[in-house]
């Protein structure tokens, strides 16, 4: 057992930093910033799971560490509005539904739908770049930065034990469109004030260069419309609002229509057009319904599901069970956004089924249908070279970008020992210029499986797999406990299993022998006769049909 080292007491004046996620993968990000007795803190997203992890739905941050302190949070202030730094926030509000929420317009208009369908009313302050708030013990300063969703903000966070400035999300695409690039002067101005700890966006710390524009993707997509004889759909993330304007607006100049098909694309599109983020052309949006009366040439569909998620939109209309939508040969599907890790072999499953069906599939690996939303390391190395950090602590990343994060960040100046590379549940104090890891805390994955929350961990998810690798043996048989004789069986029924239950025949009299060796000892109980039947099928199937099934005894005793 790995033991964990306590954090000593927080001293006055210090700021202690407690990532909760986002710190080692991409997703779950929350981080809990202390100072003087009061809390603050940033996002708080959901993790996406893997194939590894059957029957989940979410993981969220572990909130074990505040969930005695809540009355001493002052707010959650959310950088922006992607899943994994808001989806969480029901969760957490289901603990304190009044803790005040921070943020941009848009953020928090994807925030209050998302809460609405909780029935959670929150307590809601809208900021805009450049306004500074008071909340308990930390002064919070936003700064405009470019991400592949509108109204992101980094943080410049003042306090007693210093200045801390958190990118949240970002890059630094200079021909943005809508105008609002990363504010570089106030980056510079926030280095001239002194910033003691810089935490940057690391999830393309590894990739050299500059991201490219978000403009460069429309004369692509006009290039792949105007090939495009049959109908087109479009998959990409439900909150990039850009890549659906470009969409709109090469369907507007092509002569198609376009629907917007999935739930949160239609929420989310709404809510961009009500606050005026998106535009949509005149004459080109229109209902599913009508779709089914224009020609296969005039159709797009701006879809979800661009990660193979089973139920999205996408996964339905591959599997030919979406009730309006299918494809064939001289449709072209698109899958205008980033491969998330841990997807890609739903991806290219869905990939493959698409065009099995016929389908023309464009995506990252064979178009520039797709430019990043993060930092790469020419932009990170403008970043740390304007602010000129005492200390830096890369987030939002796996381990080996945190890694490369914090090699740019000495190759500016940042002295090694000064460079953090931490973990979920790290504990950083900072003071006086000095930032340190002084400990960890206890922090796990919480699963959400259906309605519950928590209640399935590492075990359950073992079970699950081995049922899904290695199939089901269940052995069951019927003693007599006074006379202990068998009544009945042992029988053997298997599941997930290629082998025909007759198979078990030449075992079967070995278990029968040794449940009878048991029932000779007066002293056994039903539970050491089940143990004795797993073991001698446990083996059998390990030596006979190299399996480890999940074997299941029962002796019910009469």
């Amino acid at each position: 057992m790995t033991h964990i080292q306590e954090p000593p007491a927080l001293a006055p004046d210090t700021v202690r930093i407690v990532p909760l996620g986002g710190i080692g993968n991409i997703g779950r990000n929350m981080t809990v910033f202390e100072c003087n007795g009061r809390l603050l803190i940033v996002d708080c997203g959901v993790l996406f799971p893997e194939e590894t992890q059957p029957g989940v739905d979410l993981i969220l941050p572990d909130f074990d560490y505040i969930k005695d302190r809540l009355d001493d949070v002052d707010a959650l202030v959310l950088t922006h509005g992607h899943e994994d730094h808001i989806g969480a926030v029901p969760y957490l509000l289901r603990l304190r539904p009044d803790i005040p929420i921070v943020g941009s317009e848009f953020t928090i208009a994807l925030t209050e739908a998302k809460l609405a369908e909780w029935r959670i009313k929150p307590y809601s302050l809208v900021v805009r770049e450049g306004d500074v708030e008071r909340l308990g013990a930390f002064e919070c300063e936003f700064i405009s930065v470019n991400h592949s969703i509108p109204d992101a903000l980094a943080i410049f966070m003042r306090s007693a034990g210093g200045n801390i400035l958190i990118t949240g999300d970002f890059k630094m695409d200079q021909l943005p469109l809508d105008g609002r690039i990363t504010d570089l002067r106030a980056f510079a101005r926030a280095g001239e004030e002194g910033v003691d700890l810089f935490m940057a966006d690391s999830t393309n710390a590894e990739v050299p260069g500059f991201v490219h524009s978000e403009v460069e993707i429309g004369p692509v997509l006009e290039n792949v419309f105007a090939q495009s004889r049959g109908q087109i759909v479009v998959a990409a993330f439900s909150s990039h609002v850009h890549r659906v304007q470009q969409v709109l607006d090469t369907a507007a100049k092509m002569g198609r229509k376009v629907s917007f098909v999935g739930r949160s694309m239609i929420k989310n599109m709404t809510i961009a057009a009500e606050l005026g983020i998106l535009t949509v052309p005149e004459n080109t949006l229109i209902d599913v319904k009508d779709m089914e009366e224009l020609p296969d040439h005039q159709r797009v569909f701006m879809s979800t599901g661009s990660q193979g998620e089973p139920m999205a939109v996408l996964s339905r209309i591959a599997s030919g069970s979406h009730k309006r939508i299918g494809v064939g040969p001289g449709d072209t599907v698109i899958f205008a956004s980033s491969l998330i890790p841990g997807n890609e072999n739903s991806v290219f499953r869905l990939i493959n089924g698409l065009t099995k069906l016929g389908a023309r599939v464009v995506h990252q690996g064979n178009a520039q249908v797709h430019v990043s939303g993060h930092s790469a390391q020419g932009e990170l190395l403008f970043a740390y070279n304007i602010v000129e950090p005492l200390n830096a602590m890369p987030i939002h990343g796996e381990a080996r970008h945190l890694v490369a994060n914090g090699a740019l960040a000495v190759k500016t100046g940042v002295p090694p020992e000064n460079v953090l590379i931490c973990e979920d549940g790290s504990v950083v104090d900072l003071h006086d210029g000095v930032a340190k890891i002084v400990g960890e805390v206890p922090v796990g994955y919480v699963f959400v499986d259906g309605s519950s929350v928590g209640e399935i961990g590492e075990a359950d998810l073992t079970d699950r797999r081995t049922l899904g690798e290695e199939g089901f043996i269940a052995i069951y048989a019927v003693v007599d406990g006074h006379e202990r004789t068998i009544i009945t069986g042992p029988h053997i029924q298997a599941r997930g299993m290629a082998e025909d239950d007759s198979v078990f025949d030449t075992i079967l009299p070995e278990v029968k022998e040794a449940l009878e060796k048991k029932l000779a000892a007066p002293s056994a109980d039903a539970y050491q006769m089940q143990q004795a039947m797993r073991r001698v099928v446990g083996r059998w199937a390990a030596r006979k049909l190299r399996r480890a099934p999940m074997i299941i005894p029962t002796v019910i005793e009469a």
